[in-house]
C-alpha cells in the first residue's frame, strides 16, 4: 500500500500571497466588479428607464451589449485555443 502524504493547508509555513499580489487581487476584484454593475445596469435595468432620461448618454446602444461580449469571447476562445496548439506543438 502506497503511503499518503498529509494535505498541506494554508498557512502550514509556507508564504502567502505578497502585498503586491494582494493589491493586484484586490484591483482584479474592483475591476470586475464595476463591469458588472455597469453591464448588469445596462442590460437588465436601463430598458424599464424612459428612453429620454439623462442616465440614458452614459451607455453605448443596446446592440453593443451582445457584440462586446460575444466579441471578447471569441477573442478569448482565440488565445485559448492559440496557446493551446502551442503546448501540444512543443510536446510532441
Amino acid at each position: 500500500m502506497c503511503p499518503v502524504a498529509p494535505a498541506k493547508r494554508w498557512g502550514d509555513g509556507e508564504p502567502g500571497a505578497t502585498g503586491t499580489d494582494q493589491v493586484v487581487g484586490f484591483g482584479l476584484v474592483a475591476v470586475s466588479l464595476i463591469i458588472f454593475t455597469y453591464y448588469t445596469t445596462w442590460v437588465i435595468l436601463l430598458p424599464f428607464i424612459d428612453s429620454q432620461h439623462a442616465i440614458h448618454k452614459y451607455f453605448l446602444p443596446r446592440a453593443y451589449a451582445i457584440l462586446i461580449p460575444l466579441a471578447s469571447g471569441l477573442l478569448l476562445l482565440l488565445l485559448v485555443g492559440d496557446g493551446w496548439e502551442m503546448l501540444r506543438g512543443h510536446a510532441a
